[in-house]
């Protein structure tokens, strides 16, 4: 009389196993949806590293490495996110991480010697690139070379790089700015001139290798404005670099007729050559 009851009782049994089972297969299903889309997300990387805000890209990379954190590709996007958003600091912890993580390339090492450089980390930045084989040679490493050998006032090597990172680019006004700089601040005034308007020459919307040409010109004793393209608010602003600079060499009166020209030639009101202006004539 018992048997009624036990057959219910293994119906149920069977229900719970079969809810067990079912239950195992979602899970199942469910991590696989779940590696497919760490595989989809990659789409996902790119786009964030090509298109979004730099700060936002790094919050969104910041969160999934995270989840992975031994998935080099994430590490990547986030020092890459952080180095485009200007964070220095952040971007160098960020770049050595991924230089210590399987996978990691000379690439990598450059950029983790680029982000010590703009971290003002000059010795950390030569001791990375002392790690990269010199078989590696592109344009990055010559220019990071170069102004890391401009840092130790190492000026032989420093335009030995220079001139081979020329060499390595189609777009070299960049670096033709930076080996002016370099020339600037060793006095060799002539030359930095010859750079800094090859420079321009080579970009002519490249206003800091225009302001930087003045200031060759100006250290000189050269007051007159070069022959380069400039708008009518470079001119302006160029005209009072001049000033400046002959107020630096003790040349006053001809300071003073630069700012008047610069004041006279801003299609606006341009407050800082006025102030420097008021200032010269009371004092």
């Amino acid at each position: 009389m018992r048997h009624p009851f036990l057959i219910p009782t293994i119906v149920a049994g069977g229900v719970i196993l079969s809810a067990c089972a079912k239950e195992t297969e979602e899970e199942k299903v469910e991590r696989t949806f779940q590696e497919v889309n760490v595989i989809d997300e990659t789409n996902l990387n790119d786009v964030m590293l090509a298109a979004a805000d730099p700060n936002e890209a790094a919050t969104y990379f910041q969160g999934i490495s995270n989840k992975y954190p031994d998935r080099i590709d994430l590490q990547r996007g986030l020092a890459i996110s952080l180095s485009r958003a200007k964070r220095t600091t952040e971007a160098a912890t960020a770049w050595k991480r991924v230089t210590t993580m399987k996978g990691a390339t000379n690439g990598d090492k450059l950029e983790y010697a680029d982000a010590q450089v703009r971290n003002g980390n000059w010795k950390g930045a030569k001791a990375t690139l002392d790690t990269i084989p010199p078989t590696y040679e592109t344009f990055k490493r010559y220019r990071l070379e170069a102004v890391v050998a401009d840092s130790n006032k190492d000026w032989k090597r420093a335009d030995q790089f220079y001139e081979t990172a020329v060499g390595l680019t189609t777009r070299p006004a960049g670096v033709m700015n930076n080996w002016g700089y370099s020339k600037l601040t060793r006095g060799q005034f002539s030359e930095a001139e010859r750079l800094f308007s090859e420079a321009v020459r080579q970009d002519s919307s490249l206003f800091t290798a225009k302001n930087n040409l003045v200031l060759a010109r100006s250290a000189q004793g050269n007051y007159s404005l070069p022959v380069i393209p400039m708008s009518q608010v470079e001119r302006a602003q160029l005209l009072n670099t001049m000033a400046i600079s002959a107020v630096k060499r003790g040349d006053v009166n001809t300071a003073k007729n630069l700012f008047r020209e610069a004041i006279a030639t801003h299609p606006q009101h341009f407050d800082e050559a006025v102030r420097s202006l008021r200032a010269l004539e009371e004092a």
